[in-house]
């Protein structure tokens, strides 16, 4: 990790969760790290915990849905931090509706921050990346109910969203043939964050009882794909906690 330390690394969806131990993570590792969320203060609270690293973390303002808020966050970046050495797509959301009775706003509302969101920014930051000509790596943060869907009610149009990542990060490696810039998925089954608890179906406790993820442990596969050598190519990675059996 250590041709990573001083480089520049953008997060979306920073505020908490998964984001905010990516974000953690490689800021303990000596990067500095834009985190993108629609509620800065959050990761400015999270800023001020990790003062004593070698890294450093900047709250930037950011709704992926919006392309106008995804070109300034980034158009920040550029014109405060000089590059982009790692993308990482994170930022998602789920909304608790149904296909036969769902409101197309809902549906409309989870593809526009999963599918499109991390479509605006791949471009924006693509951009910058581009600039140095140096080794680069983006990843996107999947999930697993893209590929084996679970039967959870309300799930609707989550997993469409999801396994349309699948497809994007192949897309864009056939783009990018020819640079530096590789294009790592990392999919975890169930992660204990706050996203299942906003089903009505799922209370804290029953939660507690499932074979759970915790953020960190996907911060620590994403450090893995960084850590390995530039001419190695870490396409997917898949995690899964002992005992899910869907």
């Amino acid at each position: 990790m250590n041709r990573w330390s001083g480089k520049v690394a953008v997060v979306t969806g920073a505020s908490g969760g998964i984001g905010a131990a990516i974000a953690r993570e490689l800021v303990r590792n000596g990067l500095i790290v834009a985190g993108l969320a629609r509620r800065p203060e959050k990761i400015e609270e999270l800023a001020s915990t990790l003062e004593d690293q070698s890294g450093k973390l900047h709250a930037v303002e950011c709704d992926v849905s919006q392309e106008e808020s995804v070109i300034s966050a980034f158009g920040w970046v550029k014109e405060n931090l000089g590059r982009i050495d790692v993308l990482v797509n994170n930022a998602g959301i789920t909304i608790e509706t149904t296909l036969s009775e769902g409101r197309l706003e809902d549906w409309k509302a989870v593809f526009d921050v999963n599918v499109l969101g991390l479509c605006l920014a791949t471009r924006e930051g693509l951009k910058i990346m581009r600039e140095t000509g140096d080794e680069g790596l983006i990843v996107h943060v999947n999930s697993l109910a893209g590929e084996r869907i679970p039967a959870v009610p309300g799930f609707s149009v989550y997993p469409a969203s999801k396994r349309a990542l699948t497809a994007l990060a192949q897309s864009l490696r056939h783009e990018l043939v020819g640079s530096k810039i590789r294009v790592t998925s990392i999919t975890p089954g169930l992660v204990a964050t706050d996203l299942m608890a906003t089903y009505s179906t799922f209370s804290q406790e029953i939660l507690n009882a499932m074979p759970s993820l915790k953020p960190e442990d996907i911060a620590a596969a994403l450090i893995y794909a960084l850590s390995t050598p530039p001419h190695v190519s870490v396409q997917e990675i898949i995690l899964r906690p002992v005992g899910e059996s869907w």
